[in-house]
């Protein structure tokens, strides 16, 4: 660490927290905020939903017995402050970097971490899960999920909730509200917990512990007193939650230690047998006066100076895919009214942002809601408009039932942008975008497209625009492009068309996606070693550009196809179509270049891809390789 601090020093695990006075636990809170501002600062990462938990953290710890009562975080990346005093205060200046610590919470790191999550709205449904395998089992602990208003606002934690409800097991619930997600939060479950809040005072420390004490006593031994009623009508307003079977204490000021420790104290000792949801009210990006002013309040930074609050640059110059796609799609909306932007709440993350700064009527965030979305851009589909629904590659997974059910059955146009394909780097496994390849190609009546710089990525774009009998998709990886010149919206290509690049005799490597570039480095070394090399961007795994595939197959030695995904994806297909034509009987020597079969921790994106074989070097030598065995095939024979 870099600072002395009074308590933090001294803290390595939660049961040193729990040695300390409720008084000297505020300050403990201040040195963790500063900790956590000082690591953000040197290591990026997300930072506005920690600086907002601080003070729950804290008091969560020093409440409940952990690891023995199983504390379970929504998301993860609100979680560094949890890291800090769980055992790994250490190590934290490792954060999302090679072989460090991960950005989220991860069971094989921790004990402390009983559920690994990293997308949203899973931790109500993983608590209940753990509390009831303790009620079979006759354990004893408490079981509380930690989960944000955003994504207490997703299909499934209703599920849960529903589910909780009617369960009959305890467990406590604590509603983060923050009033942000990622963006602000959006619908009808954010203006609930605003009527909840308004004309409310937050409880000082005597009136908490007196209606808490008060109300506790009286329901939990079936009476129904005055203080009972007082707290749930004239305080709470929790309907909702109470109409689900859960017992609602709140709002709590979450920055108020006190008032956390009165309530969080007895909702651990009461013998309840049911939910219990704590709605503590807490501020995104508190204690940091340039995170409290940021309209995302600093959620993903980037290197930082802690003085100024200024984040370390791209030293690119070339736009990023995530801009050019927003640019196109601009560009496009302004000549076509029928053109929509659809996001499941990541509006920066994904350019809707832009979109709809131009466009405010036609931009729709729907929330943390992915299945929603998809069903929602199927029903505009039906109308005549041209959904663009834009998420990336990890959270369309969420939604693949409504691509198959509700958009590829019924043939529906709608348009998938899906950003973050491939590996992204610090964020690590859960958000890798390994998968899309393989269950959207499989799918029929799909196209899909895989930009191999920005370039690509526009011309796909405005090739979609006309894709009005079935659904499309086009994948574009995270960062920025390499630098070429963009084209005019009219510039358009031809469905299930690739593309030479470069024409050669011997190999043929055939490219599908961003590692188009390393193709070509690969190339240029095997060139000097007397290996001619075609290299072919692909463009399309679905359809297929079938006649240039027989051709490059039956008139190269070597047929290499290469992509950023797992098994079952493009280099299937080529495989299954050169079987069916019996082009692989024949002198071919064909290999698939995929991600290898396990997920890649967390690193930086070249390192990831060296890690997977998909760099130049690895390109080059799997080319090597292949024709090595050939003669050695040949010397045997």
């Amino acid at each position: 660490m870099s600072n002395n601090y009074k308590f933090l020093d001294n803290i390595n695990f939660p049961d040193d927290v729990r040695k300390l006075s409720q008084s000297d636990i505020k300050i403990l809170a201040d040195e963790v905020r500063q900790e956590l501002i000082d690591v953000v600062s040197e290591t990026g990462g997300h930072l506005g939903a920690g600086l907002g938990v601080v003070e729950l953290t804290v008091v969560l710890h020093y409440i409940f017995n952990t690891p023995h009562d199983k504390l379970i975080w929504d998301v993860g990346h609100q979680t560094y402050p949890h890291k800090i005093l769980t055992g790994r205060k250490k190590q934290i200046r490792t954060l999302r970097k090679g072989e460090g610590l991960s950005g989220f919470t991860k069971r094989s790191e921790s004990e402390y971490d009983p559920f690994g999550a990293a997308h949203s709205s899973t931790s109500i449904s993983s608590a209940l899960g753990i509390a009831v395998a303790n009620k079979l089992s006759n354990k004893s602990g408490n079981v509380i999920a930690v989960i944000g208003d955003g994504a207490i606002s997703a299909g499934m934690a209703y599920e849960a909730m529903n589910n909780a409800g009617g369960s009959k097991t305890k467990m406590i619930v604590v509603l983060n509200d923050n009033d942000m997600s990622i963006a602000k939060p959006v619908g009808a479950m954010r203006k609930y917990l605003a009527k909840i809040l308004s004309g409310k005072v937050y409880f000082s420390f005597r009136e908490t512990f007196k209606l808490i004490i008060s109300a506790f006593s009286k329901r939990f031994k079936n009476q129904a007193g005055k203080a009972e009623d007082f707290l749930r009508s004239a305080v709470t307003g929790g309907t909702l939650f109470n109409s689900m079977g859960f017992y609602y204490i709140g709002p709590i000021d979450g920055h108020d230690i006190d008032s956390m420790v009165s309530v969080f104290n007895n909702a651990k000792d009461i013998n309840y047998d049911g939910p219990i949801l704590i709605h503590v009210k807490t501020e995104k990006g508190k204690g940091y006066s340039f995170a409290e002013k940021s309209e995302d309040k600093f959620h993903g930074v980037s290197k930082f100076n802690v003085k100024t609050g200024e984040q370390e640059k791209s030293k690119s110059n070339t736009p990023s895919y995530t801009k050019v796609f927003a640019n196109s799609l601009i560009k496009h909306a302004e000549k076509d009214s029928k053109v929509v932007g659809i996001t499941a709440a990541m509006p920066s993350g994904t350019g809707m942002d832009l979109f709809g700064k131009k466009f405010p009527e036609r931009m729709f965030d729907v929330g943390i809601a992915e299945q929603h979305a998809v069903t929602f851009a199927a029903g505009m589909a039906t109308e005549g408009y041209k959904p663009y629904a834009a998420i990336y590659s990890t959270f369309l997974q969420r939604a693949y039932d409504q691509v198959v059910h509700d958009v590829a059955i019924q043939s529906l146009p709608v348009r998938f942008a899906i950003d973050r394909a491939g590996l992204v780097g610090a964020d690590g496994p859960t958000h890798a975008g390994s998968f899309d390849i393989t269950y959207l190609s499989t799918l029929p009546n799909f196209v899909v497209m895989a930009a191999s710089d920005e370039a690509e990525l526009a011309r796909m774009i405005n090739t979609s625009i006309d894709i009005n009998d079935r659904p499309s998709a086009f994948r574009y990886p995270r960062g920025n492009g390499v630098g070429v010149q963009l084209p005019e919206i009219t510039e358009k290509i031809e469905l299930g068309k690739a593309k030479i690049i470069k024409e050669g005799k011997k190999v043929a490597i055939l490219n599908f996606g961003a590692r188009l570039q390393e193709c070509i480095l690969a190339s240029e070394n095997l060139i000097k070693k007397g290996i001619d090399i075609s290299i072919i961007d692909a463009r399309f795994a679905k359809p297929l550009d079938e006649n240039l595939i027989w051709q490059i197959a039956t008139e190269h030695e070597v047929l290499i196809t290469i992509e950023e995904g797992s098994i079952g994806g493009f280099g299937s297909h080529v495989s299954q179509f050169l079987s069916e034509k019996n082009l692989l009987d024949s002198n071919l020597k064909f290999r698939s270049m995929i991600l290898p079969d396990r997920f890649i921790d967390h690193d930086k994106p070249e390192l990831m891809y060296k890690f997977a074989n998909l760099d130049s070097i690895g390109i080059e030598n799997k080319i090597l390789d292949t024709l090595n065995s050939k003669v050695l095939i040949k010397k045997s024979n």
